[in-house]
This record gives structure tokens, C-alpha cells and sequence, in this order.
């Protein structure tokens, strides 16, 4: 068990301590104009009507046109931007008038008018206000939750760095249904990550199942496929409360990895229905990995009678295991070609040999990596990393498919890179026990 925490406590160091607090998003207002913006437009229009008038003869007529400032100021700015346009479109409209020689029912009714607009911009104003606040707080809240649940990236196990990126399809969606997580065990370290079927609140429910399910039995199944088996039954319990409240019952593809000890060079990876990860070498190019039986996704175990199995493959040090889900192999651009993932990744990461680690990169990795191993209670040495290493892979990969689907993202990305270390990040007193 002593291994276990020094794992943990490794993971923890490198989480990144900037999440938001509820403080936080309290502090955060919706987008407005600023001071010196909102007073150039409003100098400007009135400029413009002002010249318009002059040119055409007709002031009184053409001065009513101010009365459009106060609602562009209620559509953009804030309540008292919105105030100050109001007095500014009914003082130039009143001042217009005044000047203007005898009386006219015109006058009177583009007075009234003003004045009416003027009062009805500033209540939409404040109504706008308090809706982006109130939108922008659930987005907000949304995202400190979502932080505590998909786990923050990088993280450092006694065997792989795991990094990556997660994207939903929409900015509002910040659930998506592509999940991920990690788990140092005294198994070795466990990676998920998988595609819940469909979108919206119940799809999330089932990711929810999945994420608890892995954390709990990552720790106490020993196999891969009985971790596996783990994570069907949570998707059967979930369908079967979802079957009694009428919601659509899901299913999950994922993809369980399970890193074997440095010194074996091996994986184990049981496919329930997802995309078979790519090992990139820096000896070779890169190459998918080839697993044996890839079997049916999560709550469908019912429908075969054969049970699922782990595959073994090569996972030597130094190499990077890359996992995704269907939002980078299933990019479209304009034309509806898929995105050309075994060709983009080869060529990233032969930029990537060609361009080098950088020292300030390798030095920033390796005393990271020594600082979670002293603070771990660990004595062994820090692992680094090698000079052709797969710096910034998921970024990079992201970067590309959003290049290459622009304007639009069509499904939620997601993607991990698992790079091998060549020495274990820790070497407690526990690592050949519990």
C-alpha cells in the first residue's frame, strides 16, 4: 500500500492549483463595451446624424434618429452606458426642437417617442445584464465542477506522464461525452478513456457512472478485464434507473490501458468498442497498435456471448502511447473528407524530431519530475525525457484538425498522450507489495 500513496501524492503535485473557486465566479461580469469605446460610437452617430441634417435641410426630421443610441447601447453596454445614451438622445432631441421656430404635432410626438425608447432600452439593458450574469455564473460553476471531475492534465505517475486536451463541441456544453481519467495503483498505472453515446444531461449521467465506477475498481481489480467488467455493470445499473425514469438508456466505447511495470516494456489494453491507440517511437514512425479482439461497448455485454480479454503489446520506454476518441479521427473538413490522421500525426511528429526539445522544456520536465519524487517520499532519481520525445502532442494534433475543420468543430475532442518513462518516477520501500 506504501506504493500506492507515494503514486498519489506524485499525481497530486503535478495538478495544476489554478481551478476556479466560487469566489472567483461570483467576480466574473459579461462582456461589455468599455468607457472609451462606448464614447467614440456615441460621438460618432450623433456626429453622423448631426451632418446628415445639416446637409439635408431637414433637422427636426433627421434628429429623431438618435433615438436607435440608447438601444445599441442596451444590446452591447452597460445599464449606465445604456443611462447616458438615453439623456444624450433625449437632451440633442429636445435641444433640436428649441431651436426649432414655432410648434409642430411632429415635435411633440418624436419627443414622447424618444423618451419612451429611451425608458424601454434602459429595462432591457438591466434585463440583459442579469441574464448574461446568471448564464455566465452556470457556465462558470460548470467549469469548476467539470475541473473536479475530468482531472487536470499533466499527470505523473511512477510510470507514463500523462498529458492531453479536452474540448465539447459547443462552449456552452461544457459536459461533453468524451471522458478521461487516470489512476496509479499498485497494479500499475490505468488509463480510460472513452465516447458515451448521444449528447445532453443523461449522456452526462453515464459518464458520471463510468468515471466512478473506474476510480473505485481500477484499485481493486487486478485484471484488466475484470476492471473492465467493473465498468459494465456500472453502465448496466445506470441503464436500468435510467429504464424506470424514461430516460434513453447509453453506451459507452472506451478504451482501457494498463501500463505494466518500466522494466517489462509492456501494456495491457482491453477495446470496448473505441479507436485503437498509435505508439510513436522515436526510432520509427508511427504505427497503430494492432489489438487482437476488440470487443463490444460498455452496457452491451449482454448482446455476445464471448467475454472481453486484454491484449498485450510493446510499450518501451521513452515511447508515447497516443489515445483519442472519435472527434479527431472523424474531423471533416469543407468537402466532408475525414481528417488524415495517420498521415498528420506522422508528419507532427517528424517536425517535432526536426525541431528538438528545447533545453528550457527538458529542464522545466526534469525538475517537475524531481520535485513530485522528493515531495512523494520517493529515492530514486527523476525520469527525463529524451530529445525526440513527443513534446506537446495533443496540442499540436488539436491545433491541426482545428485547422483543418475551420470554421467548425463537428463532435467533442478529446486526447491523451501517455509518454513512457525510462525509469520509474519513484522507488519507495513498497514497491514489490501492496
Amino acid at each position: 500500500m506504501e506504493q500506492l500513496g507515494q503514486q498519489h501524492k506524485v499525481v497530486d503535485r503535478l495538478r495544476p492549483t489554478a481551478l476556479q473557486t466560487q469566489s472567483s465566479v461570483e467576480q466574473q461580469r459579461p462582456k461589455s463595451l468599455s468607457t472609451r469605446v462606448f464614447a467614440a460610437w456615441l460621438a460618432a452617430l450623433t456626429l453622423l446624424v448631426l451632418v446628415l441634417s445639416l446637409a439635408a435641410g431637414s433637422e427636426v426630421r433627421l434628429i429623431g434618429l438618435l433615438i436607435f443610441l440608447p438601444a445599441i447601447a442596451a444590446s452591447l453596454g452597460t445599464v449606465r452606458q445604456t443611462q447616458v445614451a438615453s439623456v444624450w438622445a433625449l437632451a440633442a432631441v429636445t435641444a433640436s426642437l428649441a431651436r426649432s421656430p414655432g410648434y409642430h404635432l411632429d415635435d411633440g410626438i418624436t419627443l414622447a417617442l424618444t423618451l419612451v425608447f429611451a425608458g424601454l432600452a434602459v429595462y432591457g439593458s438591466r434585463w440583459r445584464i442579469a441574464r448574461d450574469t446568471e448564464l455566465l455564473r452556470l457556465r462558470s460553476t460548470a467549469a469548476v465542477v467539470q475541473q473536479h471531475i475530468l482531472h487536470p492534465l499533466p499527470e505523473l505517475t511512477s510510470q507514463v506522464r500523462v498529458d492531453g486536451i479536452f474540448e465539447p463541441v459547443q462552449e456552452d456544453k461544457l459536459f461533453g461525452g468524451d471522458i478521461y481519467d487516470v489512476a496509479a495503483t499498485r497494479y500499475g498505472t490505468r488509463v480510460l478513456i472513452g465516447d458515451v453515446q448521444g449528447k445532453g444531461l443523461s449522456a452526462v449521467g453515464v459518464a458520471f457512472a463510468v468515471l466512478g465506477g473506474f476510480r473505485e475498481a481500477a484499485h481493486r481489480e487486478p485484471t484488466p478485464a475484470g476492471l473492465v467488467d467493473a465498468l459494465e455493470m456500472s453502465v448496466v445499473r445506470h441503464n436500468a434507473y435510467a429504464r424506470q425514469s424514461g430516460e434513453p438508456e447509453r453506451f459507452v466505447t472506451a478504451l482501457v490501458v494498463c501500463v505494466d511495470p518500466v522494466d517489462q516494456g509492456t501494456a495491457q489494453a482491453v477495446n470496448c468498442g473505441h479507436l485503437p491507440p498509435f505508439l510513436v517511437r522515436d526510432s520509427c514512425a508511427p504505427v497503430q497498435v494492432e489489438l487482437g479482439d476488440i470487443g463490444v461497448p460498455l452496457g452491451l455485454a449482454s448482446l455476445v456471448s464471448e467475454g472481453r480479454v486484454a491484449d498485450g503489446f510493446s510499450f518501451p520506454p521513452e515511447s508515447t502511447l497516443l489515445l483519442y476518441t472519435d472527434g479527431l479521427s472523424e474531423a471533416r473538413d469543407g468537402d466532408g473528407l475525414f481528417y488524415p490522421l495517420a498521415e498528420r500525426l506522422a508528419a507532427l511528429v517528424e517536425e517535432s524530431k526536426a525541431a528538438g526539445s528545447t533545453p528550457s522544456e527538458t529542464e522545466e520536465t526534469q525538475e517537475k519530475a524531481g520535485e513530485g519524487a522528493q515531495r512523494g517520499g520517493g529515492r530514486g532519481e527523476a525520469a527525463g525525457r529524451s530529445e525526440g520525445s513527443a513534446v506537446g502532442l495533443a496540442q499540436a494534433l488539436r491545433e491541426d484538425v482545428r485547422a483543418f475543420t475551420h470554421p467548425h468543430q463537428q463532435d467533442d475532442l478529446a486526447i491523451l498522450t501517455l509518454e513512457r518513462l525510462s525509469v520509474p518516477a519513484v522507488q519507495s520501500a513498497g514497491d514489490d507489495g501492496e
